[in-house]
């Protein structure tokens, strides 16, 4: 009893254990049941069931066959853009880490009124509509908008540039939107890190970059990968942003999914198309877990 209660793991298992015993004992299996029920009704016919029909949908036309996966293939179009959907949200979780370390590094050491400030301009924008921002990026970058305006006022240019409807707006505007999602899971991760390593660091005669390179960094990595995860995920499904402000040199799956559902009604192909963008997905996914098990500074998944 002694070891067990100076053994911090030792008494989260334990107490893991009484949790459970009472909650077994409190809640009968059937009773268990009727509680998530509902959760698992709602989850299975408003995403299960549409998911699911699309995808077989995409094979038995109505009797089976592969032709709609061998059009995706066959034609060069919707590989360029499956390869242009993960190029750009490859590129948004990089420009999410380049950008959200910092901020998550100054929230974590901020204090009083300056964290607050920092926190609420991470959140705030995190509760506006993506289609708000979106439209503020349009704003923004139009012909006659705010950064053209400014920059012929200024003498910069002597005509608009084309700032809209290209890949670095889209990659702007969508790094824009996921950023918190960055810098949460950073943030998360740098709270956990004790100030006392910081501290012992620098008495053994480290600098403030050979701590962060040698402390802050590796221990930071979890949320690193939580957050470069959540991005790059979402970035591949994300349908508004690019189709507001990218053109059709910009042409994204989850926008090509939606021209081929709700415009042609070709239902058939757009569940191809999700089913490989699904697939890839699971895959990436897969791999990534495997990488943060192996990783000697992350948590096995």
């Amino acid at each position: 009893m002694a070891v067990s209660s100076l053994d911090p793991s030792l008494e989260r298992r334990r107490w893991k254990r009484l949790t459970l015993s009472t909650s077994a004992r409190n809640y009968s299996p059937l009773l268990t049941i009727m509680l998530i029920a509902p959760l698992l009704l709602l989850l299975a016919f408003s995403f299960l069931y549409p998911v699911g029909r699309l995808l077989a949908g995409s094979i038995f036309t109505p009797a089976f066959n592969i032709q709609n996966y061998a059009r995706l293939f066959a034609e060069p179009l919707y590989l360029r853009v499956l390869v242009r959907t993960f190029e750009i949200a490859f590129v948004v979780m990089l420009a999410s880490i380049v950008l959200g370390y910092p901020v998550a590094l100054a929230m974590a050491k901020l204090k009083g009124r300056s964290a607050a400030i920092v926190t609420a301009c991470v959140l705030i924008p995190l509760w506006t509509s993506a289609l708000v921002r979106s439209y503020a990026w349009i704003v923004l970058l139009q012909r006659n908008g705010l950064v053209n305006t400014a920059l012929q006022e200024t003498g910069l240019i002597s005509a608009p540039l084309r700032l809209i409807y290209t890949e670095g707006a889209v990659i702007m505007a969508m790094t824009h939107v996921l950023l918190p999602y960055m810098i949460l899971p950073i943030f998360a991760a740098l709270r956990t890190i004790p100030d006392d390593l910081a501290r012992a660091a620098r008495n053994l005669g480290a600098g403030g970059w050979t701590v962060f390179w040698r402390i802050t960094l590796p221990l930071s990595l979890p949320g690193v990968f939580a957050g470069a995860l959540m991005t790059f995920i979402l970035s591949l499904g994300f349908y508004v942003t690019p189709a507001l402000i990218g053109g059709p040199g910009t042409l994204m799956m989850a926008t090509l999914i939606g021209q081929q559902a709700t415009e042609l009604l070709d239902w058939p192909f757009a569940g191809a198309l999700s089913a490989v963008l699904l697939a890839a997905t699971l895959l990436l996914v897969a791999v990534f877990r495997k990488a943060l098990a192996s990783n000697k500074g992350a948590p096995s998944v």
